[in-house]
């Protein structure tokens, strides 16, 4: 019979191998390094995930909801105009980033390039992540344009995906040279 799964054991390798994977790249880092700096056996670390891969794919969807927990709010708050609310929310970004010196850049994004073409399931959780971030931003798009804020000859979709984009490029940028000048 399987052994119970213990969620806060899962959590911890959640929290903690996203550090680590953050700081080190996936490939930079295996299960032991991840376990050992959890503070749990290796071969626990199979009893909560398939695979790395599958460790990736739920680091990638804890990264993201830890960013719409802090800062989604923002996207919400109809006291701001909608194009400053998106402002706001990339200016909480960039102070994050600079916390940590600009030198980790965007997990979403160094997981695009070290992995979409090596874990399909990685792939499809980094598209899914992406959708449902341009989709916060298009929402707020929308709602400018219906305020007239922002031209309806723009699709919403396609500036979100550009605004996304543009981002993780900057974000790119910034940890090569370990400076938030690139950032908006």
């Amino acid at each position: 019979m399987a052994r119970p799964v213990n969620l806060e054991v899962r959590s911890r390798l959640l929290s903690i191998g996203r550090q680590v994977v953050h700081n080190r790249g996936f490939n930079g880092c295996g299960v032991q390094d991840i376990t050992a700096a959890a503070e749990i056996p290796k071969g626990s670390f199979y009893n909560y995930f398939a695979s790395k891969e599958d460790f990736a794919a739920e680091i990638l969807e804890e990264y993201w909801t830890s960013i719409e927990t802090r800062h989604g709010p923002i996207f919400y708050d109809a006291r701001v105009k909608p194009l400053e609310r998106i402002g706001q929310f990339f200016q909480a970004l960039v102070l994050e980033h600079g916390e940590h010196e600009y030198s980790l850049g965007c997990l979403i994004g160094n997981l695009s390039l070290e992995m979409s073409n090596g874990s399909e399931q990685t792939r499809k959780r980094l598209a899914d992540v992406l959708a449902r971030w341009e989709g916060l931003l298009a929402s707020c798009l929308r709602e400018a344009q219906q305020r007239r804020e922002l031209s309806e000859t723009h699709d919403a979709e396609a500036l979100a995906s550009v605004i996304v984009e543009g981002w993780e490029g900057a974000v790119m940028r910034g940890k090569v040279l370990r400076d938030g000048a690139p950032l908006p």
